[in-house]
């Protein structure tokens, strides 16, 4: 059910509009110190398993997205396999930025500065919905996880240790 609210949407509500998927969008408070997708899932009372964390990386020259659950550690091989590159590496914070338009925190695998290719770790279809950033820090969009592979034109598979 899509939840509206006065504030404007972000890129990524907007997309989901415009794919008429439907989804909630949870707020929370921002605590500046602690921007994990841990503290997140507390926040806003879900699992940390359901809340998945938008990492940027860099696979050879290219620039892709992962979501992974929460808690979990991006394995940086199993995504060079999956993307079918050769290695994969954690773009620096510094980046993120200026390739997304996008802040550590509210990091978000839609509505990005350009559209990047997504990967999403396999445990995404354990939920019956998942969360991930709705492009600023303070907001969730909670969706099925068919929705989020589709609008995020995403490709699924093990990516994490």
């Amino acid at each position: 059910m899509v939840k509206k609210k006065a504030a404007p949407k972000t890129n990524a509500a907007r997309i989901l509009d415009n794919l008429k998927i439907d989804y909630e969008l949870m707020e929370y408070p921002v605590d500046e110190d602690d921007l994990s997708a841990v503290h997140v899932a507390a926040s806003v009372g879900l699992p940390v398993d359901v809340v998945f964390k938008t990492l940027v990386i860099r696979a050879d020259k290219d620039v892709i997205m992962c979501c992974i659950p929460g808690a979990a550690e991006v394995d940086l091989k199993k995504l060079a396999v999956l993307s079918g590159h050769k290695r994969c590496e954690l773009v620096p914070l510094k980046d993120v930025l200026g390739l997304t338009g996008y802040i550590r925190g509210g990091c978000s695998p839609l509505g990005a500065k350009k559209v990047y290719p997504v990967f999403i770790h396999q445990a995404v279809f354990n939920h019956e919905r998942v969360a991930v950033s709705a492009g600023k820090r303070g907001e969730q969009l909670v969706l099925v996880p068919v929705d989020l592979v589709k609008a995020t034109n995403a490709v699924v598979g093990d990516v994490v240790h």
